[in-house]
């Protein structure tokens, strides 16, 4: 991760808009003395959002009003603003206003970047760009992109190995776009299908051989898919060390799978320490929220993690 955050202060890669409204890029955020910072990722209030109970604009608000200062966008609540500088500032304005970081976007519904066909992954390389550039105009460090492929998952080495090709090219191609565009880093989250699997998400971003090419771990989404009627994981644990010295970002969902497919409750205290153990002093983005105590359910996840930030919490 240092590594990839040196690239950008080498390549002189700041924000050229400032006149449009962009922050000057940074990865300095508020509390650099904690062991990490939190932050809340959108897809957390999703219910809220999608039934207008909460608009787009309001989130960083609310999650201010509830105890966190940091957000993580998901690009599906606000579709069509990508391009609408408008928008886009208003989004700055009120972030800015507040003292909120605007961390990153999870981009969906763009295009599959591991598509058979060159036309289709082209596509989708170009469906991504203005997601990078909006990115960079909030002044966040990265966009998580999904590394899905039309090759359906499968445990076969050959389906793996193909599909990991043709992401890791589009992830190339969307990286090298991102060095003209602020330095934003192009993150896979482990999200179904091969990606769910640490050593091919790990193993896809070393491919895509690029400094801006990185993961961002989400401790939950470690189910690969169904074999023979039953689900086929990876252990969470295992899939987040591996992919911790590429991240520059860290999704936290209160549940974590085992090789068995066997769901079980987060031990907070294993994998923070395991995460730290890499280096890693950014944001952990909580991204859950119960259904019609979404911010309650947040807010104790919130508490479980200040805990953590305290001298000797893992002695």
């Amino acid at each position: 991760m240092n590594s990839r955050r040196n690239f950008l202060k080498t390549t002189g890669l700041a924000s050229a808009a400032l006149g449009l409204g962009l922050p000057s890029f940074s990865f300095a955020r508020p509390g650099a003395d904690l062991p990490f910072k939190i932050s809340l990722a959108e897809w957390s209030v999703n219910r809220l959002l999608f039934s207008k109970k909460l608009d787009h604009l309001d989130f960083p608000l609310e999650a201010k009003k509830h105890g966190i200062h940091a957000v993580e966008y998901v690009n599906q609540f606000f579709m069509e603003k990508a391009q609408n500088f408008a928008y886009l500032k208003e989004m700055n304005t009120r972030c800015t206003n507040e003292g909120i970081t605007q961390v990153l976007i999870m981009v969906d519904r763009e295009g599959m970047l591991g598509a058979r066909t060159a036309a289709d992954r082209h596509q989708g390389v170009e469906n991504h760009k203005k997601w990078i550039e909006a990115a960079q105009f909030l002044g966040c460090h990265s966009v998580r992109v999904n590394g899905y492929s039309d090759i359906s998952w499968s445990s076969r080495p050959e389906d793996a190995a193909e599909a990991s090709k043709l992401v890791s090219d589009s992830i190339h191609q969307l990286a090298t776009f991102a060095e003209s565009s602020g330095g934003i880093h192009i993150v896979i989250e482990n999200h179904g299908g091969f990606s769910s699997n640490g050593r091919w998400l790990a193993e896809t971003i070393r491919n895509a051989d690029h400094p801006l090419a990185g993961t961002l771990p989400d401790f939950g989404n470690f189910r690969l898919g169904t074999v023979e009627g039953k689900p086929a994981s990876y252990d969470s644990y295992r899939g987040v060390d591996e992919l911790m010295p590429l991240a520059t970002g860290v999704s936290l969902k209160p549940k974590v799978w085992d090789d068995a497919g066997q769901e079980s409750d987060l031990d907070y205290k294993r994998m923070m320490k395991l995460v730290l153990s890499h280096g890693y002093n950014g944001h952990i983005g909580i991204e859950h929220g119960d259904k019609d105590r979404e911010w309650e359910s947040i807010v104790a996840i919130r508490e479980i993690l200040e805990g953590l930030q305290q001298p000797n919490a893992f002695k």
